[in-house]
């Protein structure tokens, strides 16, 4: 029986991933000055707007506002029909963390150095279906996207915006096959639409797609016909809005905090990365061809409250050794910031196109469990 499964992914430029980036480049440039930095950084984003809120507490200064432009600028915004970069305004309205909060973590309540800054699920999970052992529609849709960011800013497509989404639909059958991409990307209002389509299919979807999986495949560009207003005047944007994007496409389970503008005491960006890593290399090892992994936590405790593993009964090995091989690693906050170095500013390059399957990031590397 034929099964069908649909992922998506969105550019740089749409409005929620504006509002990602701007958060996770606050949170990398306060832990350039203060690698202890506290950050808790949301974004708002609509009508020329940008309104930048939450909780930080750090010993280092930071030019909020310098930073949302240069970000806006960053991503390559048209100006005239999307958002102005030096004609937008921005209100900063942050405080320091909560001392709730701080309590919690600067002291947990069973030993470990620091607590968790939050009580909640966080979900990690890895196949075999591609080399980043990351589901086929979702990493398709990321690699589209950022081939879609590739060809505007080297001009190699000209007249389109860096607001758009993509969606993969993958066929599960007898062979596995791409049934239908489905593409939206902004473009200026004169572009020649038939041949912006021909233009993606030629330089995005068959740069990107193997031809393997191209059968009969169906090619979606821009249904309504037009796209010209983007980015925050087309639509608001929302800092962590995006997480089943950031996350596995919905293949997987998703634990439902958001990521973006989260320093690494909050496990809801930590233990999902450890997550990913831990379910990961029992793939990559071999011991199972999926791997889902739940880790749960209370505020101010550091040792995890519960750890589930699902291999969908395609393990190597028995399920017993897998859960030892997981309990080898220190799984509290302090233990998983060490382990993944995760007090480094270099979360903006988790922001766009998926925080799994970059090999370049700590919690990707492989090694013998």
């Amino acid at each position: 029986m034929k099964k069908y499964f649909t992922s998506e992914s969105v550019t740089e430029g749409h409005p929620d991933k504006l509002c990602d980036y701007i958060s996770d480049s606050i949170l990398d440039a306060y832990l350039e000055k203060d690698e202890n930095s506290r950050v808790g950084c949301e974004v708002v984003a609509g009508k020329n707007v940008i309104f930048v809120t939450g909780e930080i507490t750090s010993k280092g200064k930071v030019d909020v506002e310098k930073i949302v432009r240069n970000a806006i600028k960053e991503i390559g915004y048209f100006g005239d029909v999307d958002i102005d970069y030096l004609k937008c305004d921005v209100i900063v309205n942050l405080s320091k963390q909560s001392p709730d909060i701080a309590l919690g973590v600067d002291s947990s309540k069973d030993d470990g150095d620091i607590g968790a800054g939050d009580q909640g699920i966080m979900f990690g999970y890895a196949c075999n279906e591609t080399k980043e052992y990351m589901p086929l529609a979702i990493s398709l849709s990321h690699k589209l996207s950022a081939r879609l960011t590739e060809v505007r800013k080297k001009g190699i497509i000209k007249d389109i915006g860096p607001d758009g989404k993509v969606q993969v639909t993958v066929e599960y059958g007898d062979e596995v096959r791409v049934d239908t991409v489905l593409i939206s990307i902004q473009h200026r209002s004169n572009k020649d639409l038939s041949l912006l389509k021909e233009e993606i299919i030629k330089e995005v979807i068959e740069k990107i797609i193997s031809s393997k999986y191209l059968k009969n495949t169906k090619y979606l560009i821009n249904p309504t016909g037009r796209f010209v207003i983007g980015g925050p005047l087309g639509d608001s944007g929302l800092t962590g809005r995006k997480i089943i994007c950031d996350t596995y496409g919905g293949y997987a389970r998703c634990g439902g905090g958001a990521f973006s503008g989260k320093d690494a005491t909050k496990v809801d960006r930590s233990a999902s990365y450890m997550a990913r890593f831990l379910a990961k290399n029992i793939v990559a090892n071999g011991y199972a061809e999926k791997c889902e992994i739940q880790l749960s936590y209370a505020i101010g405790m550091s040792k995890p409250i519960s750890i589930y593993i699902d291999t969908f009964n395609t393990n190597k090995i028995p399920h017993s050794e897998i859960l030892k091989k997981v309990n080898a690693f220190d799984l509290t906050p302090s233990g998983i910031i060490k382990y993944l170095d995760l007090k480094k500013p270099i979360y903006k390059k988790t922001t766009n196109y998926g925080h799994f399957g970059k090999e370049y990031l700590p919690w990707e590397k492989i090694v013998e469990m």
